[in-house]
């Protein structure tokens, strides 16, 4: 029995999703093997997706990559290499993060296809992304941190680890899937990017070891809880507003109060907790 060909998508259609696929960027995360690099950025052409961003790749660029490219030379040739998550995320509000296993904090998992049209609602006006971790460990905790939502690709259970460059074929398809017959919504307020976001977390984090909240045992695992939290919250950029500014007017409300406890107890060494007393 002959391989049955794949059959493209309509051009109408792609000609209609030009400016939503414009806004989806694929990220390789520290990938070992370039030939898993050019291996990916064929599926994506495949696909219809062009923009491909590199963390800290360990080979790139090299020969084994346009080689596995096989025609995708362009998507190659204008992939951005970056040094950190952060960098390959600027200006994203909507990231997705691959995992092939279970995690050790409680995150809801969806299948590409619950995923999928969720994404393409937010990259019909805004910059979203495709996560993928390294061939060997996938993410780590701290880069599924910075996702909206996590994916998982059902797989036999005794041999779940896709090829990463299968597992960027597989999710092209699915957005492909979820395209037909995509109506966008309006969307009548704008979602945080990326680095308002990681602003918002930075200053919490600071805020709650000032205010006593977070402490030594562990507040990378609370931060890790509390990023899910604010994750399904999908917050707007006002709403990241709001927040800051509560957690300044906290800042401030502990500084006034650890002073004046100082000066009614100045035998009283200031590294005490003023909550004790």
């Amino acid at each position: 029995m002959g391989v049955l060909p794949y059959a493209p998508m309509h051009e109408y259609t792609f000609w209609n999703m030009s400016d939503m696929l414009n806004n989806i960027r694929v990220v390789l995360s520290h990938t070992s093997h370039p030939g898993n690099i050019g291996a990916a950025a064929r599926a994506m052409k495949t696909m219809g997706l062009r923009y491909l961003y590199l963390i800290n790749p360990r080979h790139y660029p090299d020969p084994q990559a346009d080689a596995m490219a096989a025609g995708a030379d362009d998507v190659l040739r204008d992939a951005v290499v970056c040094s950190s998550i952060d960098e390959a995320l600027h200006g994203v509000v909507f990231t997705v993060a691959m995992t092939a296993r279970l995690r050790d904090i409680s995150i809801g998992v969806q299948t590409p296809r619950e995923a999928m049209p969720l994404l393409l609602q937010h990259a019909a006006s805004q910059p979203v992304a495709l996560l993928f971790g390294t061939e060997m460990s996938g993410l780590t905790n701290e880069e599924i941190g910075k996702a909206q939502a996590l994916v998982n690709i059902p797989a036999d259970p005794g041999f779940s680890s896709l090829n990463l460059a299968a597992a960027v074929q597989v999710m092209g398809y699915e957005l492909s899937v979820a395209a037909q017959g995509f109506v966008p919504v309006a969307q009548q307020v704008q979602s945080a990017p990326h680095e308002q976001l990681e602003g918002f977390f930075a200053h919490m984090e600071k805020t709650l070891f000032e205010i006593g909240f977070l402490t030594t045992q562990n507040p990378a695992r609370m931060m890790q809880r509390l990023r899910r939290l604010y994750a399904r919250a999908r917050l707007e950029q006002e709403e990241i507003n709001i927040l800051r500014g509560i957690l300044s007017i906290a800042t401030e409300y502990n500084a006034r109060l650890r002073a004046r406890y100082q000066q009614e107890n100045p035998d009283i060494s200031n590294t005490h907790d003023v909550r004790k007393y």
